[in-house]
């Protein structure tokens, strides 16, 4: 019992961060599991974390520094005494001090440097909920997938069930002598066929799943399912692509991200113009020394009287003016303005592509609401149509093939139908969340 327990004990924390399938999940539990658990969002996250500490650094920068050392030396032959004249005699110097500077003025290099951390620290957070944003869109693109597989799967059991029903009847008929039997073998050459396209629809909803456990990073896709919610297809008006441009330019992380790299490079161009101007620095401190020597003819006072007699404290300011630097200066100037120019170019084409992203959607978005729309009245259309045909075979007066062929148009119907569904439910989602929305069904 105690070596179960001990056991259980073990296991609990990899049990804690562990996957429960045991029932279906929603989409907003597989959104927060792969923000939680997302390797590429995990590394976004230490990077924040990582720019956190550099912006810290260099906020810090103001303050002075301060050090303190120790040394000791010895002299053998001819060598300075404490009251600095020189002997032949072995001597000895012990010495101790702490000082410090500071910096006064740079050229105002570091509080550019401190408003570039900081702004790095900004472009750093955009980028990891950037990083969640394109997890949010993959999660939920998948999980849409699963959702019409299993609409798909649906319809291929009613395809079966239409084809067993049928085969029964014929079955019962033959017997009677009503039905040929080469229309038994072939209504059941047709539900044979169904029973494929079931195995099919079945074998692609598991790989949908897959591909969503993936997604997850599960260590086992095994058991697993999602919920299956009413679908309610909201009749919307979709918005001019230039409109939702104009939201989603103000509100999209990455191009939040790249403009914040802009204005850092607004600053590294005025860290490199400090380089220009002079630097005043503060430095002070104080020091003591301890000396013995060998020869007795000089008297040596005492260790602390010496450290007290020896204490110098000292303070002093330096001015640095740059007269020529190589050339140093002026390049990192001209490099800094072309990395301002180079990330405007990137600013550019972020925008760019958010714009080909939105008129990609939304031209999606306008077809699967045109397919909806069309695939809805002819399912009904193909509904009504079956039912009627059904009621002529019933009656002998319609083929067996004629009967299978307005089956086969309505369950094609009903499966372009679902298809419309769920591609217009995503990119209509899609579209708002470009604009800010949450991704929800």
């Amino acid at each position: 019992m105690k070596r179960i327990l001990l056991a259980l004990a073990l296991l609990a924390p990899a049990l804690a961060g562990a996957q429960d399938l045991r029932h279906p999940w929603t989409l907003r539990e597989c959104l927060d599991w792969a923000l939680e658990h997302n390797l590429t969002v995990k590394q976004s996250e230490l990077n924040v974390t990582q720019q956190e500490i550099q912006t810290n650094t260099a906020e810090n920068s103001w303050l002075p520094n301060l050090s303190g050392s120790v040394n000791e030396s010895l002299n053998f032959g001819r060598g300075l005494t404490a009251d600095n004249t020189y002997t032949s005699a072995n001597t000895t110097s012990t010495g101790f001090s702490i000082g410090g500077s500071m910096n006064l003025f740079d050229g105002l290099a570091t509080p550019n440097n401190i408003a570039l951390s900081r702004l790095n620290l900004e472009a750093a957070t955009a980028d990891l909920e950037r990083a969640r944003d394109d997890i949010r869109v993959a999660v939920a693109k998948a999980y849409v997938q699963v959702l019409y597989d299993y609409e798909i799967v649906d319809v291929a059991h009613k395809q079966i069930e239409l084809d067993d029903a049928q085969v029964a009847r014929l079955e019962a008929m033959a017997a009677n002598g009503k039905a040929a039997q080469a229309d038994v073998s072939q209504q059941k050459a047709t539900r044979a066929q169904s029973g494929v396209t079931l195995v099919q629809a079945e074998n692609n909803l598991r790989l949908a799943l897959l591909d969503l456990g993936q997604l997850l990073d599960f260590s086992s896709s095994e058991g697993f399912s999602i919920e299956r919610p009413v679908v309610e297809v909201d009749e919307i008006l979709l918005d001019l692509p230039e409109r939702i441009f104009a939201d989603a330019v103000e509100v999209r992380p990455a191009i939040r991200a790249e403009e914040i790299r802009l204005k850092g490079r607004e600053r590294s161009l005025k860290i490199a113009q400090a380089a220009q101007y002079p630097s005043l620095n503060l430095s002070g401190g104080v020091g003591t020394n301890y000396y013995t020597t060998s020869n007795a003819a000089f008297p040596q006072d005492k260790f602390f009287d010496q450290l007290s007699h020896n204490f110098s404290p000292y303070i002093g300011i330096s001015l640095s003016v740059p007269i020529f630097t190589k050339f140093q200066t002026r390049n990192n100037i001209r490099i800094a303005r072309l990395n301002q120019d180079l990330q405007q170019i990137q600013l550019d084409k972020a925008r760019q592509s958010l714009h080909k992203e939105i008129q990609q959607a939304w031209n999606n978005a306008v077809a699967a609401q045109a397919k909806y729309h069309s695939s809805a009245e002819a399912s009904t259309a193909a509904e009504d149509a079956f039912r009627l045909v059904q009621a002529k075979y019933e009656n002998g007066k319609a083929s067996i093939t004629e009967f299978n062929e307005s089956r086969n148009r309505l369950l094609k119907t009903e499966s372009d139908r679902v298809q419309a569904t769920y591609e217009y439910l995503f990119q209509s989602r899609l579209l708002d969340f470009y604009r800010g929305s949450a991704l929800e069904l």
